[in-house]
């Protein structure tokens, strides 16, 4: 494509119908502190960007301390599978990639990870998402022998539903009881990932599982005989305009999909364009017609602040009455990725919220933005 159709669109706020007061209010806040550590604050409104804001944080002399005492930690728990890449305190590492402008976008990584899957079956690489997966894994065949796991298919994977015992809430990410944390301090993360025993039936219910989104990862690749960086740089990134990134790997060279992704919050906004076109971007069709559609559509109940679960999606109430949804990708320490099809709205929030402040709720960043427009319309 020609580099100028790359580019984004410009408007100002009132051009597109936000009250500029409300969002600079908002920023002020991000400046000041009041939300913790927030690295970025864009909106696109109509395809327009309306919104660009960035704000510096010295993480090296926040993590003076807490870097080497996290890797105090992790050695301790994990002895030499320790890995300064999954150190949250290592500023080398978090939020920005070895001091260039990429950052983390965590778990919004599953998001990317279900879209690739998308582009997968609309280019006849991958058959159906009712296949079951344990074909998918002769190395680990071993690990199938229960018939409830032998059953679990690749929409049980998209859906967090698999039914494999997992725990990653209960226990913060020092804890070698967190099967995340551990998971990421193993060898091999697929046998890790595939050793627990079944306590559902797949498919009935959703328990959030970073390792299912690794599960993917080597489907993905093993369908598409390619590896998952190289597979999404050819038929997502470059297509978007998208030419740096940094996608972290596991200790066998499978590409980290859970959470390893890095891009810059621009190119991070693009993802969010793309989903809210219906899988379009600009003319050109990226994702299967109905795929957006089909993300949202199983919308399990998660348990969690009224929040359901799509294809690696959260579809999270953004009015009180909960009737309105947006489609959001959420991320350990503050990576949002929030869209909004009724107000032709895609907001993105960069931060790195782990220390000793809570990261604002997405909810309540969405409602702010939404401020905005209500107050333009001259809505109370």
């Amino acid at each position: 494509m020609p580099s100028s159709v790359q580019q984004w669109p410009t408007a100002t706020p009132s051009e597109r119908g936000l009250n500029e007061v409300v969002l600079e209010e908002l920023h002020r806040e991000f400046e000041d502190g009041k939300h913790g550590y927030v690295n970025s604050f864009l909106l696109v409104r109509g395809g327009d960007l309306v919104f660009e804001r960035y704000y510096d944080v010295d993480y090296q002399s926040l993590t003076k301390t807490s870097k080497l005492q996290q890797k105090r930690i992790m050695e301790n728990n994990y002895g030499d599978n320790a890995t300064s890449q999954y150190n949250y305190h290592d500023p080398e590492w978090h939020p920005y990639y070895q001091d260039t402008r990429l950052h983390t976008i965590q778990s919004v990584t599953k998001s990317v990870t279900s879209a690739l899957f998308g582009i997968a079956i609309r280019r006849g690489e991958l058959g159906s998402l009712d296949d079951r997966i344990f074909e998918y894994f002769p190395r680990l065949m071993s690990l199938f022998e229960d018939p409830l796991k032998k059953s679990i298919t690749i929409r049980d994977l998209l859906t967090m539903s698999a039914g494999i015992k997992w725990d990653e809430f209960t226990h913060l990410y020092t804890n070698p009881l967190n099967d995340a944390a551990s998971m990421e301090s193993s060898d091999d993360w697929l046998k890790f990932i595939l050793s627990p025993p079944m306590v559902f039936p797949p498919g009935e219910q959703f328990v959030y599982n970073s390792g299912i989104t690794i599960l993917l990862s080597h489907i993905l690749q093993k369908s598409v005989d390619m590896p998952v960086d190289e597979y999404a740089q050819k038929y997502l990134f470059e297509p978007l305009g998208i030419k740096d990134f940094y996608w972290k790997k596991t200790p066998r060279g499978l590409i980290d999909a859970e959470s390893g992704l890095y891009l810059t919050s621009k190119d991070f906004m693009k993802l969010g364009q793309l989903y809210l076109d219906n899988g379009n971007w600009r003319g050109a069709q990226i994702l299967p017609e109905g795929w957006v559609e089909s993300t949202m559509a199983p919308a399990f109940d998660t348990g969690y602040m009224g929040n359901s679960y799509g294809f690696q999606w959260w579809l999270a109430p953004y009015d009180e009455a909960g009737d309105n949804w947006m489609l959001s990708g959420s991320g350990y320490g503050g990576q949002y990725l929030l869209i909004i099809p009724e107000y032709e709205l895609v907001m993105v929030f960069n931060g790195w919220n782990i220390f000793d402040k809570a990261r604002p709720a997405k909810e309540y960043l969405a409602s702010r933005v939404l401020k905005g427009i209500m107050s333009a319309e001259g809505v109370k």
